[in-house]
């Protein structure tokens, strides 16, 4: 286990543990993550308490077809904008049980940055049981890897503290 795997799995323990106490169920929408907010979140024992299920959207096509992101947005925006995932955020919701969902949309790297969208730009949603959506955009440094690791922490912070201890 790698030290920063130490810190996801205390974040990750965390936001089950404040989602147990509240009777609340998880879902994720995944895209430049590619599932590993799912992954530290069901490395904690217990998980299937609290955590509902996982979507992984890489393409365009499976926002749309699984989370029923609209092809405009999509188009018009772009899949890493806060529209698209503000979209996937309440698309989780709406194809799962969970009251909570947190989505994720980026640019990893080492390619697909523009200008306009950099690599390392990621935008995080989150789904909150009231209905409540937050948004809000990170420009990550450092490779693929650090990219995605810092998406996932900081989508795991979102949720610890979005929710009530």
């Amino acid at each position: 286990m790698q030290n920063d795997d130490a810190s996801l799995m205390k974040l990750a323990a965390e936001v089950g543990r404040r989602l147990k106490s509240t009777g609340l169920l998880l879902a994720v929408a995944e895209s430049c993550t590619g599932g590993w907010i799912a992954k530290a979140l069901t490395d904690v024992a217990g998980s299937s308490a609290w955590f509902e299920r996982g979507f992984i959207t890489y393409s365009n096509e499976a926002k749309a077809a699984m989370l029923g992101v609209m092809q405009s947005t999509l188009s018009g925006q772009g899949a890493v904008s806060e529209a698209v995932v503000r979209e996937m955020a309440a698309g989780a919701a709406s194809w799962s049980r969970a009251q909570v969902t947190v989505a994720v949309s980026g640019i990893a790297g080492p390619d697909g940055g523009t200008p306009e969208k950099p690599v390392g730009l990621v935008w995080i949603a989150w789904r909150w049981a009231d209905g409540k959506l937050t948004s809000r955009h990170f420009q990550f440094p450092g490779d693929r890897e650090s990219v995605r690791r810092a998406a996932v922490l900081a989508a795991l912070e979102g949720l610890r503290d979005g929710l009530k201890a």
